[in-house]
């Protein structure tokens, strides 16, 4: 499982032009079963996304074809966990701990 932290590095007027751009990208995230919620951080200096994926590797090259990151807007810091307990809606990504 993985927490996705969006930074914008930019102004939100230039995050705004490429915004429906990275909801389409969202959507596809959904439909692929990458991404489990998203939204934006309060105040609004960024976002978050909870995705589940096989490895690093590869979520980070999700990431990458953010058009949010394209365009330069903004920046990710991508944390890894093992989802070891989850609410009843989510049980299918829950964990074991490495042994």
């Amino acid at each position: 499982m993985f927490v996705l932290e969006l930074t914008y590095t930019a102004p939100l007027a230039r995050v705004d032009v490429v915004l429906e751009d990275h909801v389409e990208w969202l959507k596809k995230g959904y439909a692929a079963g990458h991404f489990l919620a998203a939204g934006r951080k309060v105040p609004r200096d960024g976002g978050v996304i909870l995705a589940a994926g096989p490895d690093r590797a590869t979520v980070e090259r999700i990431v990458a074809e953010d058009p949010f990151v394209l365009a330069g807007v903004c920046e990710y810091r991508v944390t890894e966990f093992v989802a070891t307990t989850t609410a009843p809606a989510l049980e299918q990504y829950r964990e074991q701990l490495p042994s």
